[in-house]
């Protein structure tokens, strides 16, 4: 096992507070996935696992001399915990971590239960809040329907209008690529909410279960997010920053990114399940039955003890993970070898190059590309007011 002065202690800390969701998106990783393991799983998270949580997070951040710790409410659909449930959650997570570690509380939702009274909760905790929003009605309600098959546009759009009013606690907007979406539409009405970041996610694949293409020999995802970039940097005006397309820039010139989804450095956070269970970045729910799964919780066993466990030893080995392709590429300290759930194979396991190579190589080239043409004139504008979203 690798020893503990050897793996990055985690940072950002992934409560799963609700167990259920109110829309029934067919993408989803947690309900329409290989892995059925909400099924068995509390609906709700209990204070008393809040309170142990938080206990173990001020444990890890003491040994660990952080001063900052990012907690991340999400589901499910976290808004379905209820509020007075939810305050409840929040008091006992901070009441473990010591007053002189600054408790960082982000909520990840769908938006469509958005009330007054619940952005009073978040004034009051300090909550930022992300919206998922795949873009115009059209484009969103491809995969994105109640459990009754109606839209759920209109709902979420009432939700970021209530966050736009107080835009300290909007923390941005995440959208899914779908390739039957026109990618410029997108950009610009995500824009249009002005969000501080916009976070564009790749399908979750894997190289059992790859990921829909109309022309298997475009890379047409990255042509998809290269429309993106264009949009993104046409207007002067857009002050909002897209993650993806802002750790090509960064990682390309040698400095650390923001998200685990590209580069080479060990991701530092942790998933705590509603019943106490400690997991592996819970996308992995899309590679196989068990795939995030560590057999620690939060009552027995203490973060350190999690992050030397045998299922994240990627986190320390950076490049030796990886396939022996993706080792010997160019790219691989921007790319990193893709996000671990997309390099999945029952053959060879993780040592895959990612489903999505050809596209994340187009996009990372035609970035650097764009970079060295326009001696970074182009990005400029944008890298000056787009600041970075890392915790």
């Amino acid at each position: 096992m690798t020893s503990l002065e050897e793996t990055a202690p985690f940072r950002t800390f992934i409560l799963k507070v609700a167990n259920r969701c109110n829309i029934d998106c067919d993408y989803c990783y947690v309900f329409n996935s290989k892995d059925q393991s909400w099924r068995h799983l509390p609906v709700r998270l209990g204070a008393d696992v809040a309170r142990e949580a938080g206990r173990r997070i001020g444990e890890h951040a003491t040994a660990h001399g952080l001063l900052a710790v990012h907690v991340v409410l999400h589901g499910g659909e976290p808004l379905l915990a209820g509020r007075r449930h939810l305050a409840e959650l929040l008091d006992a997570v901070r009441e473990g971590v010591p007053a002189e570690v600054k408790v960082r509380f982000e909520l990840q939702t769908n938006g469509t239960l958005l009330t007054q009274a619940w952005l009073d909760l978040f004034e009051k905790y300090g909550v930022v809040v992300g919206v998922s929003l795949d873009g115009p009605p059209t484009a969103n309600d491809r995969h994105r329907l109640t459990h009754t098959g109606r839209s759920s546009s209109a709902a979420a759009v009432r939700g970021i209008e209530l966050l736009r009013g107080r835009p300290h606690l909007f923390a941005g907007l995440l959208a899914v690529v779908d390739l039957a979406n026109d990618p410029v539409e997108v950009h610009d009405y995500l824009a249009s909410f002005e969000p501080p970041v916009i976070d564009f996610g790749l399908p979750h694949a894997t190289h059992d279960d790859p990921p829909h293409r109309d022309n298997p020999n475009l890379p047409e995802y990255g042509l998809w997010m290269s429309r993106v970039y264009a949009a993104w940097l046409a207007r002067p005006e857009h002050r909002h920053s897209i993650r993806m397309l802002e750790d090509i820039v960064a990682l390309s010139s040698g400095v650390r990114g923001a998200v685990e989804t590209l580069g080479l450095a060990p991701p530092t956070s942790v998933v705590i399940e509603s019943d106490g269970t400690m997991e592996a970045v819970d996308t992995l729910r899309s590679v196989e039955e068990g795939a995030s799964r560590l057999g620690l919780d939060v009552f027995q066993h203490s973060f350190d003890e999690a992050s030397r466990h045998p299922k994240l030893l990627h986190r320390a080995d950076g490049r030796a993970a990886l396939a022996a392709k993706c080792q010997s590429c160019p790219l691989v300290e921007v790319c990193g070898g893709g996000y671990l759930p997309h390099r999945f194979s029952a053959a060879h396991g993780y040592r895959n190059p990612s489903v999505y190579c050809t596209d994340l190589e187009y996009l990372i080239r035609h970035v650097q590309d764009s970079l060295h043409v326009s001696g970074w004139d182009a990005y400029a504008p944008a890298a000056q007011t787009h600041e970075s979203a890392e915790p």
